[in-house]
């Protein structure tokens, strides 16, 4: 791939999918932070606004990195394979907001996120492989989802 060929309806459609999925979670959660904030919560937690700026960033970074990956000249075959975890990796993201906010299920969301840990692990060296930039795009997502893993668990352990 030529970095200084940007195909910029793709790139723009690749952050578009994050930043939608993100907002339809959120929109589906209704006052899940408000209810969040209610919660006991383990040191470190970030006020309430941080959340929405940080996810923000993360999926910008999350949509370049897949549409590096998507633009790349790798064989095709290992760019799907690629693109179908990150895509997985995405919709678990989406249902860990449904369970841990709407549902209040912290200890099934815990497990979830675990899950969701291990699939941006996956995606972010599979990315990797394909493009180092887009591999490395992806560790604040990892280390901000296990930064979550802390908060979802210190959430239940204080609050069940």
């Amino acid at each position: 791939m030529n970095d200084n060929k940007v195909n910029a309806k793709e790139l723009a459609a690749a952050i578009a999918l994050p930043l939608a999925v993100g907002g339809l979670s959120a929109l589906l959660t209704n006052n899940g932070m408000k209810e969040f904030a209610a919660l006991r919560q383990p040191p470190l937690s970030p006020p309430g606004w941080v959340f929405p700026v940080v996810w923000t960033a993360l999926y910008a970074m999350m949509g370049t990195a897949s549409y590096k990956v998507y633009s790349s000249d790798v064989h095709d075959i290992r760019r799907r394979r690629a693109l179908r975890v990150y895509l997985s990796q995405l919709a678990v993201n989406f249902l860990w907001s449904i369970v841990f906010f709407a549902l209040g299920a912290h200890l099934a969301a815990f497990w979830l996120i675990v899950l969701l840990w291990l699939l941006i692990v996956v995606c972010m060296l599979m990315f990797y492989h394909i493009s180092q930039k887009a591999g490395r795009l992806m560790i604040p997502y990892a280390l901000w989802v296990s930064f979550a893993a802390y908060l979802n668990l210190g959430v239940y352990l204080l609050n069940r």
